[in-house]
């Protein structure tokens, strides 16, 4: 298995968040198979840090789940911790020119007909130039693009 998981799986890895039960199954899972460690782009990185913040914002608003800034600042540090050390994550880097072609040549076979969206396409795209097999991810509209690109998706 060669996985690779996407930012929305990420952020249940790193913030108490619904399916962050599951996420953790899958990820200890995979450790446990011996899979190589979960490749992190600048995509991740980017999205991330605006991911942890964008959670305390239903917070503020009533919402649920409610994020507080503190464990915001925490899950990036843990996060960026993480990186440093390489225990299950590590960057990686590939070429905007080769990145630019896979992604649109996913463009061409799925947006006029699925509607999917920049960032699906563009996790999509790294995780095939990377040799991945398997795409982790709880977003139904990642993980319907990752399966007609015929990556095994977790969880189902």
């Amino acid at each position: 298995m060669i996985p690779y998981a996407d930012t929305n799986f990420f952020s249940r890895i790193y913030l108490a968040l619904p399916e962050s039960d599951a996420a953790d199954r899958l990820l200890e899972s995979a450790r446990k198979g011996d899979c190589p460690q979960l490749p992190i782009t600048w995509l991740h990185q980017m999205e991330l840090a605006n991911a942890f913040e964008l959670s305390v914002w239903p917070g503020k608003q009533g919402g649920q789940p409610r994020v507080t800034p503190e464990n915001a600042a925490v899950a990036l540090h843990t996060f960026h911790s993480d990186l440093r050390e390489e225990m299950f994550i590590r960057r990686t880097a590939v070429e905007l020119s080769d990145l630019q072609a896979e992604f649109e040549k996913t463009v061409n076979r799925h947006t006029a007909r699925h509607g999917f969206r920049t960032y699906d396409i563009l996790h999509v795209a790294f995780a095939r130039l990377l040799g991945c097999d398997h795409f982790f991810s709880f977003d139904q509209r990642a993980k319907k693009l990752a399966d007609l690109e015929g990556f095994k998706v977790s969880p189902p």
